[in-house]
């Protein structure tokens, strides 16, 4: 039975951060690696972005190169998936029936796409977007022929896949079950300027309208989506971007707390002895979010979770404390946001959409709680130190974009 003194399971942005983290700080206990994945870690962003287009090959968006694990004596498991955990003998069982003990473990499993839960939804054709095969098997139909596009979900995953499709001169409908797009991620503002940037590209939107069933032709290929309304959308290829699923079974079963995701503390530590969670499977109490409870699915998050355990085994004690962000590539814009919208009360428009470099600033009781900006870095930059010093600005001087934020501190 092999042995690691830190055993990681996922090889995306957590797990990789955390096996770099710990060797950069010094670390030289043994440190394994195992992933679902026939590869090494790989960036995920890219996947509905660059490597969908086809703008960068895989070796471009691996976190490192294949050699430069096995450089720093960091053993990678791939095609590897951990089926159960036993925390008192601290051991993994894997899918093959192999066993690896450790001292300790950090669970960096990310999440499974959610499934449509109506008929159709495994019909040859379609997809999400989670890992390189997905995205591969995507090129692949395109590269077949493809007749029209529809994607399920107006989050940032199907907006970018929309994009991707419309570059490439392929029709698109976008079909969001609630009245705008973005909706639990940006305020109304923001919706209503990608909406109408996607209607200026040539997407179809079709916003509140509900998914009924998947129709296929006699081979089992989709051909259409019937929606609740009895009207049909006429599709061969299908995106279902309507979020994950944590993965945390495993986790879950061996005992640890938790309901959506698995419940970690300010070290990132779950409830069972020597384990942590980190990344987008992992529940947190959030102090931009008004300490609420939340999983975050981003990079950035993912990497400072990541840190904050790696310094945690080094006997450094730095609670994870960080100001959420995030961003989305489309056309020509790009969206940065900073900081949680969710909960605000008000919110003041930075500069002209028309343009097409802006920011929506929004407000809770005052203070800069969230920033999106469209292609306005600087906002962003100064944006996010506002939110940390809870910021309570003159709203007029806000609202002007010749004040620098950084001004109003």
């Amino acid at each position: 039975m092999s042995f690691a003194d830190v055993l990681i399971v996922g090889g995306g942005h957590g797990g990789a951060q955390a096996a770099l983290a710990l060797r950069q700080r010094g670390f030289e206990g043994r440190v394994t690696m195992v992933t679902r994945e026939a590869f090494p870690p790989y960036e995920r962003p890219p996947l509905s972005k660059d490597y969908l287009a086809g703008d960068k090959p895989f070796e471009k968006i691996l976190i490192r190169p294949e050699s430069f694990w096995s450089d720093r004596d960091i053993e990678l498991r791939t095609g590897s998936a951990v089926v159960a955990i036993d925390p008192q003998a601290r051991s993994v069982e894997l899918g093959d029936g192999t066993r690896l003990e450790y001292h300790s473990l950090i669970w960096a499993a990310g999440g499974d796409p959610r499934r449509l839960p109506c008929l159709g939804a495994d019909l040859n054709g379609v997809h999400s977007i989670r890992t390189r095969g997905d995205a591969d098997r995507i090129r692949a139909q395109i590269d077949g022929g493809v007749k029209r596009v529809a994607v399920i979900g107006g989050g940032y995953i199907g907006l970018e896949a929309a994009a991707v499709f419309r570059k490439m001169g392929l029709p698109v409908t976008v079909i969001e079950r609630m009245d705008r797009v973005l909706n639990r991620v940006a305020g109304p503002e923001l919706s209503s300027f990608y909406e109408a940037e996607h209607r200026r590209q040539g997407v179809e939107l079709m916003l509140d309208h509900t998914v009924e069933a998947l129709v296929g032709d006699d081979n089992g290929q989709v051909r259409a989506i019937s929606l609740a309304d009895g009207s049909e959308v006429e599709a061969d290829l299908v995106i279902v971007g309507i979020g994950i699923v944590p993965a945390v079974g495993p986790l879950l079963a061996a005992g640890a707390a938790g309901t959506n995701g698995v419940d970690v503390d300010d070290f990132c530590r779950t409830s069972l002895d020597d384990t942590y969670a980190i990344g987008d499977c992992a529940a947190h109490s959030n102090p931009y979010a008004d300490n609420r409870v939340i999983r975050l699915e981003s990079v950035q998050n993912a990497t400072d979770m990541a840190n904050t355990v790696a310094r945690h085994l080094t006997g450094e004690r730095e609670r994870y404390n960080t100001v959420p962000w995030f961003w989305s590539n489309q056309y020509d814009l790009r969206l940065q946001t900073v900081g949680f919208s969710s909960e605000d009360d008000d919110c003041v428009v930075r500069g002209d959409p028309d343009s097409r470099s802006f920011s929506v600033v929004y407000l809770r009781e005052g203070r800069v709680a969230a920033l999106d900006c469209v292609n306005a870095t600087r906002d962003y930059a100064q944006g996010r130190r506002l939110i940390e010093a809870r910021c309570v600005p003159d709203v007029d001087a806000l609202a002007d974009p010749e004040v620098a934020l950084k001004s109003l501190l």
